[in-house]
């Protein structure tokens, strides 16, 4: 089978090696094991720092510009390329037997309607946003969805999503995606709420992810005398604002920003926490959420996407708005109830403990006709 990637996330070439961002590729290691070519189309050059690891599966790569519609030079110097990138993609889908679309996103969109024009041929696409209808999303984003929904003009497509959402068309398959294999499973430990009380962040430190609020949350927690730590693993732009206000606020011996950490680092973290705070402004599937439920951190999180059917609209978890007040006084309140957070811990680990990448193998091979 001949396997092609269509996607906005760069493939860069580094010491005879092929790389990208770290959780895509550790995917598409997965997808590439049950195919005989694997190909992918997508720009080859990114200006920022990128956690980057190489495919266990080297692919063919075919380079194509960026797209960016954000300033006036950026939209000439795309349209100029649109044709380039528009002919790309046609000679890699004529080349395909199956083709697989990452979207959102402006590579995404060109390819969607691309694929319209093919279709005798197979195709998934993963559609990592918020599928929520009711979403405020760019235009852009709306019109892939709309693509991707319409079984008259887009033939033999599964398109995956997260969350479960009402009136679907047929081609809408709810999906997942997991870090853990089933031999990682473990009974979590039982966590003294009575005690000192440990928060951890992991994500991005960008605006979208609003890790000072996760901040000024604990912040707020101290004040009022809960004896509390945060741990934030990630990096960002935002990071030497965060680490100033945690300075000025003199919080440093409560409030520790970690940076980038393995991937066994942040686990082990996980395995002792007893919460995990995630305030972003949008998500596909929050992984950060669903690794640390994994192993029953409580996860306080705003209610986007398919977030309150993660947390089963509060079961497993706490359901927030990004207001921080409000959040405080849901902790505390939670707190007064230690049992319960005991099973609302429980609850989180039993249910994430089912998406496993045994499963999400499985479930690709069915994808690919195995």
């Amino acid at each position: 089978m001949k396997f092609l990637v269509v996607t906005n996330a760069p493939t860069l070439k580094i010491d005879d090696s092929y790389q990208a961002y770290s959780p895509y590729v550790k995917e598409m290691d997965i997808w590439s094991d049950y195919v005989d070519d694997f190909k992918i189309i997508s720009p080859t050059t990114y200006g920022q720092n990128l956690l980057k690891t190489s495919f266990k599966n080297q692919p063919k790569v075919t380079s194509i510009p960026s797209l960016n519609f954000s300033t006036v030079f950026s939209t000439l110097r795309s349209l100029f390329y649109l044709p380039v990138i528009v002919f790309r993609l046609i000679k890699a889908m004529l080349w395909a037997d199956h083709i697989h679309l990452r979207c959102p996103g402006n590579i995404g969109l060109i390819a969607c309607i691309l694929q319209v024009f093919f279709p005798n041929k197979v195709k998934t696409a993963k559609y990592a946003g918020n599928w929520d209808p009711n979403a405020k999303q760019p235009l852009s984003y709306r019109f892939q969805k709309t693509i991707l929904s319409n079984t008259k003009y887009t033939k033999k497509m599964t398109a995956l999503v997260y969350g479960e959402w009402p009136n679907q068309t047929k081609n809408i398959k709810s999906f997942f995606t997991a870090t853990y294999r089933n031999q990682d499973r473990v009974v979590p430990v039982i966590r003294d709420y009575t005690k000192a009380l440990e928060f951890v962040f992991i994500g991005s430190l960008v605006t979208g992810k609003r890790p000072l609020l996760a901040i000024q949350i604990v912040e707020q927690l101290l004040s009022l005398g809960v004896t509390c730590k945060l741990q934030v693993f990630g990096d960002g732009v935002l990071k030497p604002k965060l680490q100033q206000y945690i300075d000025d606020k003199q919080l440093g011996n409560s409030i520790v920003l970690h940076g980038n950490k393995t991937s066994e680092t942040v686990k082990t973290a996980l395995q002792s926490a007893h919460f995990t705070i995630l305030a972003s402004k949008s998500e596909g599937w929050p992984k950060a959420l669903a690794e640390a439920m994994f192993f029953g951190v409580i996860p306080i999180a705003t209610s986007i996407s398919c977030v309150p059917n993660m947390l089963d609209y509060g079961k497993r978890g706490i359901l927030i708005a990004p207001n921080l007040e409000e959040v405080v006084s849901k902790i505390v309140l939670a707190l007064e109830s230690k049992q319960a957070l005991v099973s609302v811990s429980r609850l989180a680990s039993d249910w994430s403990q089912q998406y496993t990448l045994d499963v999400f193998e499985s479930e690709i091979k069915k994808l690919l006709k195995f």
